[in-house]
């Protein structure tokens, strides 16, 4: 398959903020790009909104409840990997219920916002960080 034949993923990515702390995710080593911490997110499937994608992906992954009229859009990115292309769709979320917790096993926790490079991210993040970092 050739790179213009290769179909772009579209991607809904939540900053979740609590108290100058941000959700981040470690992927497990057998996804794309495991090992590296991630805001959660996923797949926006057919039909779906950004915001309905996030409020799905929220409750499998993590446990939370998001309110989606309290997210607030920070940006789009495509980003080409070489082996897939994706199109993040980033928001950030104001409001959460619940408790983060890895419900598909993959360590989660709140870091501060200033300590987001101690951590390794995939490489379309490092934009996704500055950009976050513009809005605080």
């Amino acid at each position: 398959m050739s790179d213009s034949d290769r179909k772009t993923l579209h991607v809904a990515v939540g900053i979740v903020v609590r108290d100058d702390q941000v959700l981040i995710a470690k992927r497990q080593d057998h996804q794309h790009q495991g090992g590296f911490w991630e805001f959660p997110g996923g797949k926006v499937e057919a039909g779906e909104t950004a915001q309905q994608a996030l409020v799905r992906e929220f409750q499998e992954e993590v446990g939370l409840e998001l309110d989606p009229t309290l997210m607030t859009p920070l940006m789009q990115l495509p980003f080409d990997y070489g082996d897939r292309t994706v199109q993040l769709d980033t928001w950030i979320c104001h409001s959460i219920e619940g408790i983060a917790r890895g419900c598909e096993g993959q360590l989660v926790q709140w870091v501060a916002i200033d300590e987001l490079d101690e951590y390794s991210f995939p490489e379309a993040n490092a934009e996704l960080i500055a950009k976050f970092r513009q809005t605080r």
